[in-house]
């Protein structure tokens, strides 16, 4: 009896422990619950339409701020536009940036106006007034020491990493969407523009941006300055938001980016810098993947001077006016890719240029009068339009296949 007593005594014992441990562990669960929920609700007490906005912080003038990550409150999108729309606007000392003259020439300008263009296009569309604004924010940067000291650099800023970019169609596959030939063409001459002295002073020394829709993290810390359409525009409180803080030297030097090789025939080359030739036939040197090389010269219009290029701006090498015809021969055995390295190199500093190849000797013209089946033999063909802003490569996909058919020759 006794040892039945003890038994049962034991075994509630057992039982008020085990009631002891739930009841603890569900105190630990509730507790967590409700710090979860107390720090998910500060989290978005910044970012709630009606919660007040502290007054930005201006960094300390002798430390350069660090570029904030774009980080996403989580908000919808009625609410990001309610909460972006109680950032009141700064209108003091909203000063237009100086113009802008890109430093070097040649290839290296036609990478940084690509890059440019690519993002004036994907930022803002095919409209004129947003990839203005998109680009006097990327020069913006260029010449603020926060951000890379060159057009390519600060466009793919951070880009490595998925969760790092600055300009997020650089590394969320946005750049596996095509626009059409036109709108390209004109963010080509929209970022030339911008790279020849064009400034859009509406968005003044803005270095940030973000569309109404969405709320970033790093909004509250910054000066609205302008809104342009969609699009706020933000700068630094205090003295890196000032113009004293712009003026760092831009570098003219915009390497390939190979995420552009796709989109940019600048981005395609190995980074050979064009150099100009004359005559009507002119051999070219033993390092060069290319036979004979013949360079036929339009005709001069009757009763017109000759035009002598002027110097570019930012010292750049001067444009040449003439209309060549370059007929190339081409190494079989060369990487496709090249072939665009080449006709930059023959083509030089011509406005308009036309190139042909060929890696058949037998089949390539000696003139550019050609027969039917001289020109299907054709491998690859450049043609370059500065006054139309047209430059278009094209291969003989029979011959060397293209993952892209618009680079096709059309047969």
């Amino acid at each position: 009896m006794r040892r039945t007593d003890r038994s049962a005594r034991g075994a509630d014992d057992a039982d008020k422990a085990w009631m002891r441990d739930v009841a603890g562990w569900l105190f630990v669960l509730l507790a967590v619950a409700a710090i979860a929920a107390v720090l998910y609700s500060n989290g978005r007490a910044g970012f709630a339409p009606d919660a007040p906005r502290a007054k930005p912080v201006a960094p300390r003038p002798d430390v350069v701020p660090p570029p904030p990550p774009m980080e996403l409150a989580p908000l919808a999108e009625e609410e990001a536009r309610a909460a972006n729309a109680r950032i009141p606007l700064v209108t003091r000392d909203v000063t237009a940036a100086r113009p802008f003259i890109y430093a070097g020439g040649g290839e290296a300008r036609a990478r940084a106006r690509d890059c440019l263009a690519t993002a004036m296009l994907y930022e803002a569309g095919d409209d004129a007034k947003g990839q203005l604004a998109v680009g006097q924010v990327v020069i913006n940067r260029a010449r603020h020491p926060a951000f890379p000291k060159s057009i390519c650099g600060v466009v793919f800023q951070g880009s490595e990493r998925r969760t790092g970019c600055q300009f997020t169609f650089t590394c969320d596959g946005a750049l596996a969407r095509r626009y059409s030939a036109a709108a390209w063409t004109r963010a080509q001459a929209n970022a030339d523009r911008m790279l020849s002295g064009t400034t859009y002073a509406p968005v003044g020394l803005a270095t940030h941006y973000h569309t109404d829709w969405v709320r970033p993290y790093w909004s509250d810390s910054l000066e609205k300055i302008a809104a342009v359409d969609t699009h706020l525009f933000f700068r630094w409180p205090g003295y890196w938001g000032t113009p004293g803080a712009f003026r760092g030297a831009v570098r003219g030097d915009d390497a390939p980016v190979a995420k552009l090789a796709a989109l940019s025939l600048a981005h395609a080359t190995g980074g050979v810098f064009p150099t100009e030739l004359t005559g009507s036939f002119s051999p070219i040197d033993q390092n060069a993947e290319v036979g004979e090389v013949q360079i036929f010269p339009a005709p001069a219009a009757p009763g017109l001077p000759s035009v002598t290029p002027s110097a570019a701006p930012g010292g750049a090498p001067a444009k040449t006016e003439s209309r060549d015809t370059i007929i190339v021969q081409l190494d079989r055995g060369a990487a496709p890719e090249s072939f665009v390295t080449t006709a930059l190199r023959l083509c030089g500093t011509r406005s308009y240029c036309k190139l042909m190849g060929w890696t058949d000797a037998k089949a390539k013209p000696a003139s550019e009068a050609m027969s039917d089946n001289q020109r299907d033999a054709m491998s690859f063909s450049y043609l370059r339009d500065d006054k139309a802003g047209f430059e278009k490569a094209l291969w003989n996909c029979g011959e060397y296949k293209r993952d892209n058919p618009r680079q096709c020759m059309k047969r």
